[in-house]
């Protein structure tokens, strides 16, 4: 169990949206900090699959679009599924509301 691995950390699957013209990401399922922002994740997932300044990403958790402030724990919280994951979807901005 993933939770007893690592339990400080919050374990993610981290997706492309199906129809999202940008890069797919290489590992998928990863742990992350508890305290970690969305904003903040955001930004790792831009620097991972070297998203250039102008494209800009939007995560989505559940189809839905968390805020940036909230943390990682909070997110894991409401929205872990029951395999102990947070699925996180990532898509390019140009491709809201098309998931």
């Amino acid at each position: 169990h993933i939770r007893e691995k690592y339990p400080n950390r919050i374990p993610v699957i981290v997706e492309k949206a199906e129809r999202s013209d940008i890069s797919e990401i290489d590992k998928k399922k990863s742990v992350t900090l508890h305290h970690l922002t969305v904003g903040q994740f955001v930004y790792f997932v831009r620097k991972i699959i070297k998203l250039t300044a102008e494209k800009a990403i939007i995560i989505f958790v559940k189809n839905i679009l968390p805020p940036t402030v909230a943390n990682a724990a909070a997110i894991y919280n409401e929205n872990k599924h029951e395999d102990s994951f947070l699925y996180m979807t990532y898509s390019s901005e140009n491709t809201f509301g098309s998931l």
